[in-house]
């Protein structure tokens, strides 16, 4: 027992040095009927761009173009099953790390945006607030910085 655990990270260790030597680029994709609602809260609010978009799909990327998000529509005829079911507003969170985050703070409260978590520091280091999109996804907007020792 013992030496197939061992063959199994050794194997897990080679697949991840393998991969980490790809270029490897992650974008989440939201399914919702909230195509155009997060099109608007997305680049009006937090100044994403439009990458790609049709009826059925939305692509948008951050300010410096550096992550992506997608959106797309239920139950679509182009898609796979496991693509088609809604999101149900539950479970998924963003988080958006910013330089400034009391700037970004400030620039949202002047917009009126709700704010789900004032902004405050936390023991390990964070710096953050906390707002919502329309699809009921929490985004923690956050500047790291060293704990206090």
């Amino acid at each position: 027992m013992k030496t197939v655990v061992v063959i199994a990270l050794v194997l897990t260790a080679g697949w991840t040095h393998a991969q980490t030597n790809n270029k490897m680029k992650l974008n989440a994709g939201i399914i919702t009927e909230k195509l155009q609602e997060s099109k608007q809260f997305y680049t009006e609010t937090l100044g994403f761009g439009v990458r790609f978009e049709n009826e059925f799909y939305l692509l948008l990327h951050t300010p410096d173009q550096s992550a992506e998000i997608s959106f797309l529509q239920p139950k679509h005829q182009s898609q796979q099953p496991i693509f088609q079911s809604a999101f149900t507003g539950k479970g998924v969170y963003l988080t958006i790390e910013v330089e400034d985050v009391d700037r970004v703070y400030q620039q949202l409260q002047k917009k009126g945006v709700p704010m789900e978590v004032e902004i405050r520091d936390e023991p390990w280091g964070d710096r953050h607030f906390a707002i919502k999109d329309p699809n009921g996804i929490g985004i923690d907007i956050v500047t790291y910085t060293n704990p206090e020792e």
